[in-house]
């Protein structure tokens, strides 16, 4: 039995018992009980063969990291390795862990190269490697790997060697690190972990979620491949309404693009629909005017199409962009 048949089987039997413990269907359930017998005999087929991962609808356009070809939607890792930022929404984790089987991870990918995506920006730790090993040498997968890496302060640089020897395409320092190394002053770590992957050849990227990082890089004058830096709207509810809980990641984003105009290295946006809060089409709109070359975008299988559609809509519009195309 495939893991869609299992999860159409779940569904089925939580509607079911859902039902039985009321005196009648409520609307709520009878519109996702219509939905989902809908969608059923799609979800039983979505998955493209092994080696079909051919762009069905037209590539999302593309830039470039170095030498390497990256359609300018990358496919984020956040929702494949079960981390959500969900508000306080506690069983969302465990949900997502449940949802992306191996074989929901295959599909996901699959999707993603059907619809132009070519890169996919994961975490670089044992179960990441063994998932792409078996995609790429059993799937008939061919996305690029962007691995998200964690330097150590001391000792050898294992997580980054991992990522080197697993495939990876190029690496980049997570946000976190970037902004904690930062605000303690501790910009030669990053200086040793840039080093470290550039001396082995590979594209080196920093990450940062406060725009201190990208600014503190470049005035210590290291030179990463590109940055990886937080960019949304702020005008979503739970932002206006909540304050920073859990549901924001760009606090300053005129201050970000101001300062990214200056910068010549490529710049990839992540949370840029704020974890789901804004569009995908304002929320593409805003990072490619205010600057990004690129946006990471966590996406389910069943987003794909759209995002990819979207994307291509406005990359092909006209956008009121000050930044030069740096990718």
């Amino acid at each position: 039995m495939d893991g869609a048949t299992n999860r159409r089987r779940f569904l089925t039997g939580a509607l079911a018992a859902a039902a039985g413990t009321a005196m009648g269907t409520s609307c709520e359930e009878r519109v996702l009980a219509a939905a989902r017998r809908a969608t059923a005999p799609a979800a039983a087929s979505s998955r493209p063969p092994a080696g079909a991962a051919k762009p069905s609808a037209g590539a999302v356009p593309a830039g470039k990291l170095g030498t390497r070809t990256v359609s300018r939607i990358i496919c984020g890792g956040n929702l494949i390795s079960g981390f959500a930022h969900s508000r306080d929404l506690a069983y969302i984790s465990p949900l997502l862990k449940n949802y992306f089987t191996d074989e929901k991870v295959f599909e996901t990918l699959h999707l993603c190269e059907q619809h132009g995506v070519n890169t996919a920006l994961l975490r670089c730790d044992a179960h990441v490697i063994g998932l792409l090993d078996r995609y790429w040498n059993q799937e008939g997968g061919k996305i690029q790997w962007l691995a998200q890496v964690y330097p150590t302060e001391t000792g050898p640089q294992t997580n980054l060697q991992q990522a080197i020897d697993g495939g990876a395409m190029a690496c980049y320092i997570q946000g976190g690190f970037g902004d904690r190394w930062v605000k303690a002053g501790k910009v030669d770590l990053l200086e040793r972990a840039v080093e470290y992957v550039r001396d082995r050849q590979m594209l080196v990227g920093i990450g940062g979620h406060v725009i201190d990082v990208p600014i503190a890089v470049e005035e210590a004058g290291l030179e990463p491949d590109f940055y990886m830096k937080t960019l949304h709207r702020s005008d979503y509810w739970s932002f206006t309404a909540a304050g920073k809980h859990d549901n924001s990641w760009s606090a300053t984003p005129e201050q970000t693009a101001a300062f990214m105009e200056k910068v010549r290295r490529p710049w990839i946006a992540f949370k840029a629909l704020a974890a789901g809060a804004v569009p995908p089409k304002q929320g593409l709109t805003f990072a490619f005017e205010m600057g990004a070359d690129f946006v990471c975008l966590g996406m389910f299988d069943f987003q794909v199409a759209d995002d990819c559609r979207i994307a291509r809509q406005v990359l092909a519009g006209t956008l009121k962009r000050k930044r030069p195309w740096r990718g």
